[in-house]
C-alpha cells in the first residue's frame, strides 16, 4: 500500500489521460493515481477503465455524473483519500502543464516538514512557457493581489500542483470550502494559512498545455477576483466558517 496519491480531474481529456497516467508511474516512485472524471462524453473514463488492467490497485477511477467544478472534483478525491489513509496527497493537472517528474520534489519538500508543498511558478521569476502575455499579467497580477488580501506569503497562491499532508486535509472542513473554479486553490492555501500549517514553494516551469481544451472562463476569474474579498471578510466576521 502507498502512502502518496495523485489526484487528477479529468473532463473530456481523451488526448492526455492515457499519456499523463503513464508519465506518474514511470516516475517509479510508488505514486498511486485517482482519476475523478466528471463523465466526460469523449471516452476518457473508458480509457482509464482500460489501463486499470495493466495498474492493478494502483490506479483508481471515480466518475461523477456530470461537470460539477474543480473545485468538487478534488474534495471528492481528497475524501477519497482520507478515507484510505494516504499520508500525502496530490493535486495534478492531467495536461501536463504539471511534470510529474516534478512529483518527487514536491513529495520531499512535505516529507522534509513541510504541511502543504505548492508546485510554484513564481517562486523565481515568471516561469511560464506558451502563456500569451495578457494571460501571463493576469495569472501574475491575480497572485499579487491574493498577496495582499490573504496576507499569506505565497508567490503562487492559485498554482494547482500541490502536496497536501493528508493532516492538513483532515484540519480543514472540505464541506465548508465554498469555491469550485480558479479560486479553489487559493481557499485551500488560505485555509491551511488560517490553521498555521506550512507552506512551503518548489519552484516549477510550467508549461500550457498542448492537447485538449482550457477550461478557464471568464466567471471562473470573476470568482477569483470578487471571491478573495468575500473569502478574507468572512475569515474575519465568521470564523466559524473558517
Amino acid at each position: 500500500m502507498s502512502d502518496r496519491l495523485v489526484i487528477i480531474p479529468t473532463f473530456n481529456e481523451i488526448e492526455n489521460v492515457e499519456a499523463i497516467i503513464q508519465a506518474v508511474f514511470d516516475v517509479d516512485m510508488g505514486f498511486h493515481v485517482l482519476i475523478v472524471d466528471d463523465n466526460s462524453p469523449d471516452g476518457t473514463a473508458s480509457k482509464v477503465l482500460e489501463m486499470q488492467k495493466q495498474w492493478k490497485d494502483q490506479l483508481f477511477l471515480e466518475v461523477r455524473k456530470e461537470k460539477a467544478g474543480l473545485g468538487t472534483a478534488y474534495i471528492h478525491g481528497f475524501k477519497w483519500a482520507i478515507a484510505r489513509k494516504y499520508d500525502y496527497i496530490f493535486e495534478m493537472d492531467a495536461d501536463f502543464s504539471h511534470k510529474p517528474s516534478d512529483l518527487p520534489r514536491l513529495y520531499k519538500a512535505c516529507a522534509d516538514g513541510a504541511d502543504v508543498s505548492v508546485g510554484s511558478r513564481y517562486k523565481k521569476g515568471v516561469n511560464v512557457v506558451n502563456w500569451p502575455l495578457y494571460r501571463i499579467l493576469l495569472s501574475y497580477g491575480a497572485s499579487f493581489y491574493v498577496k495582499i488580501i490573504t496576507g499569506m506569503r505565497v508567490h503562487d497562491p492559485t498554482a494547482g500542483f500541490v502536496c497536501y499532508r493528508r493532516a492538513v486535509l483532515e484540519a480543514i472542513d472540505l464541506d465548508a470550502v465554498r469555491f469550485i473554479g480558479y479560486a479553489f486553490q487559493i481557499e485551500m492555501k488560505f485555509r491551511a494559512h488560517l490553521k498555521k500549517f506550512r507552506i512551503v514553494e518548489v519552484p516549477i516551469v510550467f508549461t500550457d498545455r498542448v492537447l485538449g481544451k482550457s477550461k478557464m472562463s471568464s466567471s471562473i476569474v470573476s470568482e477569483a477576483i470578487f471571491g478573495v474579498l468575500k473569502m478574507k471578510f468572512s475569515s474575519i466576521f465568521r470564523k466559524k466558517d473558517f
